[in-house]
């Protein structure tokens, strides 16, 4: 007979099955269940307390606390925020879970009680640990787009020194990997600073998505006490509410899910800027190089310069690329209303920020310290980047372009071909005429549009 210890048999702790129940399979199931959601919810910490404090207040201005125990609760939550934002001597986080503490919301309740007494149990009131989450996850969310929006201006700003620093100097452009028309660096640095101000357009939209006030849906079919849904609106600087309960609860993922895609464009453009330079750094290619110091070497070829400060950066940027799908996979055959689902999310959109942070810094890093090749058109190899400028030339001079297009590719196959290096671009964004201040333009408008300021001024105040 096969002994069940040995055959594969879903057990725990003394041969007993886990869905049987015990007390072993309870633990088991409670480990499962928590997951990562102690570790995850250190990051939500802060939030939390600034949600509590919110809370507190519209409970008394509805007659469900005193203005004595708002006056302890308040003060209270104002020690464990600073504790939460207290680090450590080791480097560490100072503020941590209580064992066989479940979340954040349990151990503020927990640390508040300890204190207070029965009046820290009254924080829970008129709320569910479905509508906190919501509310922590908005506020951590609201405040990670902050720090990236300000991060890629950061190098939006940097692109933008350097494609004035290197307008002048000409760059081979490229389609379908051959070889096709004059560019510039100018014109490259000022592509990705462009392409920058569409990515923080739909991060504004995202952000305007997550800065409406879930709190008061309760479990997401709203509460029977009187609660005043606009004051926490106020209190915690959201634009707006959701105001359908069913829909603030429906908004958990799908929010998630809009962040993600608005992460991922910023993502997209560094990793497209990242092949470049993996390319251009390239020896067949020679455009650009860098220091020492950052690049690598090889084992055994003493020559290697390698960019794998590039190919790092493309790498975590197509995995934030990824986000998007891993979210609308987790969510996309939920019914309305919360399912523990929805806890996994926290997993893959709370790391994405510090990802992508870094991959925003360390590009900064990158390009404030490259080395472009001057004159890289005066190499007999790019002539035929010219034909259109000659065929351009001749169309000015009268001749139709049809024409001009044959008579210059004749003098191509005869071996006859003639041109200048100078080509006399003018329009709008070409070579001669960047239009970079129009793009700061856009940025700056962009950058104003997120309004950053109400929220810090009703966070000092919720504080002060």
């Amino acid at each position: 007979m096969v002994d069940p210890k040995s055959a594969g048999s879903p057990l725990g702790a003394g041969g007993m099955k886990l869905w049987q129940k015990d007390k072993t399979s309870l633990a088991e199931v409670e480990k499962f269940t928590v997951g990562k959601d102690r570790e995850l919810d250190i990051y939500l910490a802060p939030f939390d307390v600034l949600g509590s404090l919110a809370h507190t207040k519209m409970l008394e201005s509805v007659g469900l606390l005193t203005k004595e125990e708002l006056h302890l609760l308040t003060e209270e939550l104002k020690n464990i925020y600073a504790a939460i934002n207290t680090p450590s001597g080791d480097g560490g986080a100072h503020f941590k879970l209580n064992d066989g503490v479940e979340d954040i919301h349990s151990q503020v309740e927990l640390m508040l009680t300890e204190k207070l007494g029965d009046i820290g149990k009254k924080i829970h009131s008129a709320r569910s640990r479905n509508d906190q989450v919501l509310v922590d996850l908005k506020l951590f969310l609201r405040s990670e787009i902050e720090q990236t929006v300000n991060n890629t201006k950061t190098l939006f700003d940097l692109l933008i020194q350097q494609s004035e620093k290197y307008k002048a100097d000409l760059l081979p452009g490229y389609t379908h990997l051959q070889l096709a028309m004059p560019s510039s660096f100018g014109l490259w640095f000022g592509a990705y600073a462009e392409s920058l101000v569409d990515d923080l357009i739909t991060m504004e939209a995202a952000y305007r998505i997550v800065n409406k006030n879930p709190l008061g849906s309760a479990a997401g079919y709203g509460s029977s006490f009187p609660v005043n849904r606009k004051l926490t609106t106020e209190l915690l600087g959201f634009d707006d509410l959701n105001y359908n309960v069913v829909y603030a609860q429906m908004g958990r993922g799908k929010t998630e899910r809009i962040v993600a895609s608005a992460l991922a464009n910023i993502a997209a453009t560094l990793s497209k800027l990242s092949m470049d330079a993996c390319l251009y750094l390239n020896q067949n290619f020679g455009f650009i190089s860098f220091p020492d110091e950052l690049t690598t070497g090889s084992s055994i070829m003493p020559h290697k310069k390698n960019p794998d400060v590039f190919e790092l950066i493309r790498s975590h940027c197509n995995r934030i690329q990824a986000l998007p799908n891993e979210i609308m996979l987790i969510t996309n055959n939920l019914p309305s209303g919360y399912h523990r689902d929805l806890q996994l999310i926290k997993e893959h959109i709370i790391p994405a920020f510090q990802d992508l942070n870094d991959c925003l810094d360390m590009t900064g890093l990158m390009i404030s310290n490259i080395q472009i090749q001057k004159d890289l058109l005066k190499d007999e190899k790019y002539k035929f980047l010219f034909s259109v400028e000659e065929v351009n030339k001749l169309v000015l001079q009268g001749m139709p372009f049809r024409d001009a297009y044959k008579k210059v590719g004749a003098g191509i196959e005869a071996g006859n071909f003639t041109h200048s290096t100078a080509p006399l671009h003018t329009h709008e964004g070409s070579i001669g005429n960047l239009c970079n201040g129009q793009i700061q333009a856009l940025m700056q408008n962009i950058i104003q549009k997120f309004n950053f300021g109400k929220v810090k001024i009703a966070l000092q105040q919720l504080l002060s």
